[in-house]
């Protein structure tokens, strides 16, 4: 079941949630057809539930939102960016563990 906690990112709301955010920040970079996106789904709601205060985790559609997506070169999806005060801290290419990701917050989360 997905997690409420899982926000929902898009060209309009990208500034404001992720680049203007104050707390580190863990985009996917996914799409409806992807079926590797589908497989990290479970990953990225247990990240959001667990980080839930400390990390905003959610997601951004790349057919719908292609601004962000070209911005930051997605080429390939699932790709997965953690942002720490506005820049990118680390870019994930494909399916990766829930061990990879916590790795990564914890480097900027300290």
């Amino acid at each position: 079941m997905a997690s409420d906690k899982v926000l929902e990112f898009t060209d309009g709301n990208f500034q404001a949630e992720v680049l203007d955010s104050s707390t580190p920040v863990l985009v996917d970079f996914w799409a409806e057809w992807c079926m590797p996106c589908r497989m990290l789904a479970p990953t990225i709601d247990e990240l959001a539930d667990e980080y839930d205060g400390k990390v905003k985790v959610g997601k951004l559609d790349t057919d719908s939102n292609k601004d962000v997506a070209v911005k930051y070169g997605i080429s390939a999806i699932p790709t997965v960016i953690l942002f720490d005060k506005g820049e990118v801290a680390k870019k994930f290419v494909g399916l990766q563990s829930k061990d990879d990701f916590m790795a990564a917050i914890g480097e900027v989360s300290g």
